[in-house]
């Protein structure tokens, strides 16, 4: 608990009116969840602002008010703050009612479109494995430890990550690793937080729904970087062509990964099949689990930043070569009869591209490559088409489907999709809106060596439709159809 003016004595251009000895009991932006006690931040968002529920929350017992924009009568019992950005001063004062747990431990944030979710992850492993006690804050789940903690947003909003990251301290957390969106950047939820190190391993198209533009999105992504002190490093993919981009204006201490330039870490891919690849990273040889050139660069991202954080290279390179993949990352699944599944979070055009093309390198091209995607309604529809065109492109066969289709008609988002595709491989696609029929359709086309991609869902237990989430799993539906086909 602290008074409004603990909270607020050293956030810049806040302007408190009324009472700055009250105690506050939690932080909301909620309204529905505020109480007495509660000091309640006045949001201007996409689907509501804030500032009108102001009274509504004044009644429910809240005592201070954080508002861009101040009501016209001031209650005389409430204290008002009024700031130029409410959600920005939302994340610094979290980090100070929680009294700053991200200074209390070693903070690495990885951004970029792909593989956020597989280096954070990795990272959090390898150091469990370690002996380290390790928060994790990422797209699948969140955990402290051994406890998993359900995941609803790929970065939480700046309240709960500053409670999840008191609780790590709490429960003898050395470090967290937590994967950095650009809406979050973006929308202020890290600003406030202390970084140990940043981590970037790429950008391609993705969130122009978001941010209109490219270069937004990658100004997005940059901010990470440009707003972290010189005590931190900023690791970045330098065979990225927007790699160095990202290390312009840091004050961290810089250094860069690749797999074909000049950089700080280098590794090579030896050899590679549907089990794993052989790697010699910096020199030294070893086999690791996760398969696919884009694999090598989580696995380099990872190997890096564990160096950066103090860790020796033969030890990482032992742990992390134990280490087995991310669940709906490239997970793979053999029938009794031979048929190999393939589930991937794959839903933006370059990580579906590069999924295909890791297949592709490792099949002898005499068996089917049978892929289901299909693309998410209510978010970036210039995709579609780019989505369907890649997976004409690069398999044998092709079923468009459904894939959390919102309040879209999926049938439309098909029919967009199906725009990208060349008049030649017309004949190699199918739509079958149903998820579950399509993937039942895959495994029953697939013979003996066959290959059956299923992406855009991954590690997903729902598909989401008209507002609701419907039980969905594309792992246990490929699963029941091996049984169905007995395949």
């Amino acid at each position: 608990m602290k008074t409004i003016k603990q909270l607020f004595e050293s956030i810049a251009g806040a302007t408190v009116y009324g009472n700055d000895s009250l105690s506050i009991n939690n932080l909301v932006y909620d309204s529905r969840k505020a109480t007495t006690g509660s000091l309640f931040f006045a949001i201007k968002g996409t689907q509501a602002d804030g500032h009108a529920f102001i009274d509504k929350v004044i009644e429910q017992g809240a005592s201070a008010i954080v508002c861009e924009v101040l009501p016209t009568i001031l209650q005389p019992s409430t204290c008002y703050i009024q700031v130029g950005n409410s959600q920005k001063t939302m994340a610094l004062v979290a980090a100070i009612f929680f009294n700053h747990p991200s200074k209390q431990l070693k903070l690495t944030a990885v951004t970029g479109t792909n593989g956020k979710t597989t280096v954070a992850t990795l990272l959090f492993k390898l150091f469990r494995s370690f002996g380290h006690g390790v928060g994790l804050l990422s797209t699948v789940n969140n955990q402290i430890n051994d406890a998993i903690i359900p995941s609803t947003h790929t970065t939480p909003d700046s309240i709960r990550i500053n409670e999840l990251l008191r609780e790590m301290v709490d429960a003898g957390c050395s470090y967290c690793f937590m994967e950095a969106s650009s809406h979050a950047i973006d929308q202020h939820r890290i600003a406030g937080l202390h970084f140990a190190g940043t981590i970037f391993n790429n950008i391609t198209h993705d969130h122009l729904d978001y941010h209109l533009t490219f270069e937004n999105y990658i100004k997005a992504k940059k901010q990470l970087f440009d707003e972290v002190n010189e005590d931190a490093f900023a690791l970045t993919n330098k065979d990225d062509k927007n790699g160095m981009v990202m290390l312009q204006n840091t004050k961290a201490t810089k250094y860069t990964y690749g797999l074909t330039t000049l950089a700080d870490f280098k590794a090579k891919i030896i050899e590679s099949d549907f089990n794993g690849m052989l790697l010699n990273i910096d020199g030294e040889e070893a086999w690791f689990r996760l398969v696919g050139n884009f694999n090598a660069y989580n696995l380099l991202a990872v190997y890096g930043a564990a160096f950066l954080l103090g860790k020796d290279k033969t030890s990482i390179i032992q742990h992390l070569s134990s280490l087995e993949s991310v669940k709906g990352r490239f997970e793979a699944l053999r029938s009794t009869s031979g048929v190999i599944g393939i589930v991937d979070y794959a839903h933006t055009p370059d990580a579906l591209q590069n999924v295909l093309e890791t297949i592709n390198s490792l099949r002898t091209q005499n068996e089917q490559l049978i892929t289901v995607v299909g693309c998410g309604g209510n978010r970036d529809a210039a995709k579609r088409p780019l989505m369907a065109e890649v997976a004409a492109e690069l398999s044998t066969k092709v079923i468009f489907t459904a894939d959390n289709p919102r309040n879209e008609d999926p049938e439309n988002i098909i029919d967009e999709m199906q725009k990208g595709v060349k008049p030649l491989h017309y004949k190699k696609t199918l739509r079958i809106t149903d998820r579950k029929e399509a993937i039942k359709a895959a495994v029953g086309m697939a013979q003996k060596g066959d290959i059956i991609l299923i992406a855009g869902k991954g590690h997903e237990t729902y598909q989401e439709i008209k507002g609701e989430k419907h039980p969905f799993d594309d792992t246990q539906v490929l699963r029941d159809c091996y049984s169905l086909f007995n395949t």
